[in-house]
This record gives structure tokens, sequence and C-alpha cells, in this order.
């Protein structure tokens, strides 16, 4: 007997970055020999804009792929996501998606997916009204992360008294989850820490069938003679790119040595403008899922460089391909 899966995030296909790839890929296993729904939104990330074959669809829209019935909605997605605009963007994502939760007419499990933290919120609904057990797997702390990356800024009066009840808010959810899973040691230390029900220890995978450095070519934007270092993710506030900027600047005189920087994010914008000058950096947006093992086995090191306070907050998806390329990496 097949059982009723549910699977709710803000984040899925046809991302193929990040919590959206992992979300899709567990979705497509789950429905080899389960029926799955999901509930989520509409793609724009990591560009921080919902992809143009996406922009002119109606804001409730349901769609199949393979086994999979996806009920999505049009949330707002800010142009300059600052932490005003990110929270106005989970409100109007949480909000929207009341209506898909309706929609939902059978569900034995419910995985909520985080971020956002407010989709146990819908998850908790759906089981109370179809029965189902609640199992939350935390891609990121994202209120941890917030605050740890700088994004918010010294938290003081109003602010430090919302964080509070943000924080307030997670551990109420999180206690009322029949389980609860994150992707790594650290964050399961820090679980531990927000709740007492029972917690999993359940990473993230690569298929080496797909990066394999044996089958790669080499890829278009790396057929220079320099050595290449190569960056490939997320632009965002969780990563140090003030040392970035100092690595470049070090090596600036080095015209045998390339930075190559693949990806898209809130502080793309940004590092650009910092580097206009530098002419020992290429900047590109994110390659096709199917080219990034070329991308990746192409390069002669990896670098990824988080802040040191978001280290037991996230665990970055990338290494796990950068590892998989067999191509030295400092991290």
């Amino acid at each position: 007997m097949k059982t009723n899966i549910t699977l709710i995030g803000i984040n899925f296909y046809p991302e193929d970055s990040s919590t959206g790839l992992y979300s899709t890929q567990m979705a497509e296993h789950l429905a080899l020999t389960h029926k799955v729904e999901v509930i989520t939104g509409f793609p724009y990330y990591p560009e921080w804009e919902i992809r143009e074959d996406y922009k002119n669809r109606s804001t409730y829209l349901k769609e199949e792929k393979e086994n999979i019935t996806i009920y999505r909605y049009k949330q707002y997605v800010p142009k300059e996501p600052s932490f005003k605009k990110r929270i106005l963007h989970l409100l109007d994502f949480t909000v929207g998606s009341l209506w898909n939760v309706f929609k939902v007419k059978q569900s034995d499990l419910v995985i909520c997916v985080v971020p956002f933290t407010t989709s146990i919120v819908l998850g908790l609904l759906v089981a109370k009204l179809r029965g189902a057990k609640v199992w939350v797997h935390i891609q990121d702390f994202e209120f941890d992360a917030a605050v740890e990356s700088g994004l918010v800024g010294e938290q003081r009066g109003l602010k430090a008294k919302i964080f509070k009840g943000l924080f307030r808010l997670e551990k109420k959810l999180l206690n009322k989850a029949d389980i609860v899973s994150t992707i790594s040691y650290g964050m399961i230390a820090k679980l531990e820490t927000k709740t007492d029900t029972v917690n999993y220890f359940f990473p993230n995978w690569v298929d080496e069938t797909f990066i394999d450095p044996k089958k790669a070519q080499k890829h278009s934007l790396m057929q220079s003679n320099k050595f290449k270092i190569l960056y490939s993710g997320n632009i965002g506030a969780k990563q140090d790119w003030d040392f970035f900027l100092k690595v470049l600047h070090y090596f600036k005189d080095r015209n045998e040595i390339e930075f190559i920087v693949v990806g898209a994010g809130a502080k793309k914008e940004w590092l650009v403008e910092q580097t206009k000058t530098m002419k020992n950096i290429t900047h590109t947006m994110p390659v096709e899922y199917a080219t990034l093992p070329d991308l990746l086995c192409s390069a002669n090191l990896h670098i990824l460089f988080q802040k040191n306070d978001v280290v037991d907050t996230v665990m970055p998806s990338k290494l796990l391909g950068m590892m998989a390329s067999a191509v030295p990496s400092v991290v």
C-alpha cells in the first residue's frame, strides 16, 4: 500500500541547485513507490527573480512532474532581498500557500523543508486536517544565519524583540514535529539546543555517476591555459566576500592565475562592482545543470569561504560537488 506523502518547501523543480535540487530529488525518489504531492512556490533561486517561463503563469498553478503533483503559489520575490523584504517574501509564501494546503486530500506524512521555518505551520495544518505525521528537515537555520551572517545588522530595541519572538516561534514549531532532521553534525548539535524532538542526521548527497571526472569534457568557460580557481555557487551573505577580495588582491599580479566566479545571488551586483577594475577575475551566471560536471571537473582548484559564524548553521551543498569532481579544494 502506497504512503501519501506531502512535501512542503519554497524551493523545488525546476530550480536545480541547493535546497531546490535536493527537495526535487527526494520527491522523485519517494514517488517511485509512494504518492507524492508538493506545496511550493514559483522558481526564483538563485537569481532572486521568478523564472521567465513562469512569470506569466497564474498565481495558483497545478503541475504534474512524472508521478509528482505540484501545487504552486506565485510568491513575492524582492529584487534586492534586504532583511525586511525577506520577511515579506516568507510571509507571502506562507499565507498564499494556505489555499494549496486544502488541495491535499490525503496525507500520511508531511515533510516540511526549512527554509522556510513557516513551512512547518503549513505542514502542521495538513497534519491536523489529514491525520498525518510531521517530519521537519532543516537545510538551513534561517534565523540564525540572518543574525550570524550580519544580514540584519546589530540587534537592538524592536529588532532584538522581533528576533527573540522568531526564535521562540522556531522552538515551538520544532517541538510540535514528530521527528526533525538536518544535514551535518554541527547542525545536529545546534538543533539539540532548540528542541527535544527526536532528531536524525540526514545528510545531502551527490550522484557520482553524474559528476564523474572520467567522463567530463573541458567546459567552455575553462578554455584558457591559466591556472583556473573556481567558485561556483550562491553569491550571498553567508560567504566571506571580504576575505575573497583580499585573496584577489594578493594574486593581482599573477597573470598565470585566473579566478572564475559562477553563480547568482543577493550580493552578485555588489561583488561585480567591487571587482570591476580587477583583471584576474571572470563573472558568469549559473551554468545549465547538465554542464555542471564539466565545469567542476575543468577547474584546477575549487575555493569555498563561508563566514566563520555560520559554520554550524548551514552546510554548503556545493562542497559535495567539489569533492566528486576530484579537483583539489581549499575550504
